[in-house]
């Protein structure tokens, strides 16, 4: 748990310092990762047997909250980034 709280904080710094420049690769870096951090979870969910014969039985409603919570940051996502842009100008 500290070394995630390490790594945020020196994000953060490190943000600060480079805050002037314009660091053009970051977000491409960030949706990379990303991509390869869903895919990493998908291994493991698929190389854990119990998940796995346990997953017919997970039913509907497991998928269905899942759903609505991705939407449901999705939707809150879009809303803040409106928000802070609207802020901007």
């Amino acid at each position: 748990m500290y070394s995630v709280l390490l790594f945020i904080i020196a994000g953060i710094i490190s943000g600060y310092f480079f805050r002037k420049r314009k660091v053009r690769f970051i977000n491409a870096l960030i949706l990379t990762l990303i991509w390869v951090l869903l895919f990493l979870l998908g291994l493991e969910v698929g190389m854990n047997d119990n998940v796995v014969r346990k997953f017919a039985s997970l039913g509907l409603e497991a998928a269905v909250i899942a759903v609505a919570a991705t939407l449901g940051s999705v939707i809150g996502a879009k809303l803040l980034w409106g928000s802070l842009k609207n802020n901007k100008q």
